[in-house]
């Protein structure tokens, strides 16, 4: 008889598991429209049973679609077995909108389903097939999965197993689900124990090791260590508070804005920087406009955005679970030009990659492997009361060439980002097709005027867009003059910028 299978989910992956709260679902979710192309079936509804039944026929190339939770006694720990009573009816799920079918309409049912926890007993995933957008003509994938499961860059992958870069009308049938046995409670707890005796004599080789990467200098390890001790220093003194750094409720507000990435990318080599810090300059903006409408003072702000880095490596395409770290960038709300912004922007973020901040958070990650959850659960929860930034901005960089469903074409998609204890904004950016799709999730109760944070960031990029090309030494933020060198220093006049505004409105 074989042997039960099952996998331990990774410190990072647990810890969105221990992070979830009554009023923080800890899923990630994207809302996609579609042409409705052949999938429209009799009286011009969908094709539901279509839809699932090719759902179905993809899922082999993704096995955790089909894996639900099991903990081990004691420890506590959450692990991956295969569901026996898997049913694609539950996760694939129909819906209509109420005419006339528009976009308001969808993303409040978007919002609405964000905020509905994931049901732990069943595999953690859902997607609604929703029909009705513009008269019958287009519909809408809101598809939900739990951060334990994926990062950013992963969907990707997901989402190239599950769309064609071109139309396919004819495929596999789905076959039989045949799920391995899950481990007995008694088996779990005796690996557990297995592995806690090992545990001693894993460190001593990873010490070794550890020697072993010191005393070489083509090691990245020193600078990986510099980089922990760095973050860590920073992130003690925590950010100001702002409106957008309070109490989450339980529901939620979502919001789109898309760009054409051809203009973005204009931008970028126009300025100098990356498309990067052309958003991150663009997202200071909005909030210079958005903080100084609630008439919050900008000039001694210390506000800083989260921006999660992928350490995924070629070896982990197609693989689920997170490979992520972060990069904790300070704005330069106080700027009121926005050519300065930029420029500020890309100092930091140049300076970020050469001090390898993201890699020293991936060591500070990677040292949770061998924390009991029990702990984990106590540190997570004082951790996201004392969060070391304001906001979230996550940019993930999608398929340039249409996709589709069958022989429906996606137009857009648009990402939803969980929110935790006081974090009541969050924005993530996916590039596809020549669009740079933004999506604002934010706290129902505390952000009323989320749209019009949406329409500051179209009026910053404007801004951003408006400016002339400049020499790349004018570019450089300017730095602080010397006390003993002042009077011998010949500053040239500020370059003139084209179609510059007051920050605030």
């Amino acid at each position: 008889m074989s042997r039960p299978s099952y996998e331990r989910l990774s410190f990072l992956d647990n810890s969105f598991l221990v992070m979830e709260g009554p009023s923080s679902p800890m899923h990630v979710a994207a809302t996609a429209t579609f042409e409705t192309g052949s999938l429209r079936g009799a009286e011009d509804g969908l094709d539901i049973d279509r839809i699932r039944a090719y759902v179905s026929s993809r899922l082999h190339f993704i096995p955790r679609y089909r894996q639900r939770l099991a903990f081990v006694p004691l420890e506590n720990h959450p692990v991956w077995v295969d569901d026996e009573h898997f049913n694609i009816h539950y996760h694939v799920r129909h819906a209509a909108l109420p005419r006339p079918g528009d976009e308001r309409q969808l993303k409040r049912l978007a919002a609405r389903i964000m905020s509905q926890h994931l049901d732990r007993s069943k595999p953690l995933w859902e997607i609604w097939v929703v029909e009705g957008l513009e008269g019958g003509h287009r519909f809408a994938l809101v598809s939900k999965i739990h951060h334990c499961m994926v990062d950013g860059l992963s969907s990707v992958d997901l989402l190239n197993v599950l769309l064609q870069p071109d139309p396919v009308e004819d495929f596999e049938p789905p076959a039989e689900w045949a799920p391995r046995p899950a481990p007995t409670a008694l088996e779990l707890f005796t690996d557990a124990l297995g592995r806690w005796a090992a545990a001693p004599f894993a460190i001593g080789r990873n010490l070794r090791d550890l020697a072993r990467q010191a005393g070489d200098p083509r090691s990245d390890l020193r600078a990986r260590l510099r980089a922990a001790r760095d973050l860590l220093a920073s992130n003690l003194q925590r950010p100001s508070p702002t409106p957008l750094n309070r109490p989450i409720g339980p529901h939620r507000r979502f919001d789109w804005l898309a760009l054409d990435l051809a203009t973005v990318k204009q931008v970028k080599n126009r300025l100098g920087g990356t498309l990067n810090d052309v958003v991150l300059a663009t997202v200071a903006g909005a909030l210079r406009r958005f903080l100084a409408r609630r008439r919050v003072p900008t000039d001694r702000l210390d506000f800083r955005v989260m921006a999660p880095v992928s350490v995924r490596g070629d070896e982990d395409r197609g693989q689920l679970g997170n490979r992520i770290s972060a990069w904790m960038v300070p704005m330069p709300l106080a700027e009121p030009d926005p050519r300065r912004r930029l420029g500020i922007i890309r100092a930091t973020t140049a300076r970020l990659k050469e001090t390898k901040q993201a890699l020293g958070a991936e060591a500070l990650t990677a040292v949770g492997e061998w924390t009991p959850s029990t702990l984990l659960s106590l540190g997570a929860q004082l951790a996201t009361r004392r969060l070391p930034f304001n906001l979230v901005v996550t940019n993930v960089p999608g398929p340039q060439v249409p996709l589709y469903l069958l022989g429906a074409r996606m137009l857009d998609t648009y990402g939803l980002v969980p929110l935790t204890d006081n974090l009541c904004l969050g924005v993530v950016l996916f590039s596809y097709a020549g669009r740079l799709c933004w999506g604002f999730t934010a706290d129902w109760d505390l952000l009323p005027d989320l749209h019009d944070f949406v329409l500051d960031v179209d009026a910053a990029f404007a801004e951003l867009a408006a400016l002339d090309p400049v020499e790349a030494e004018s570019e450089r933020p300017r730095r602080a003059i010397p006390r003993s060198k002042r009077g011998l220093r010949v500053t040239a006049p500020a370059a003139k910028t084209r179609g510059a505004t007051p920050s605030a409105r």
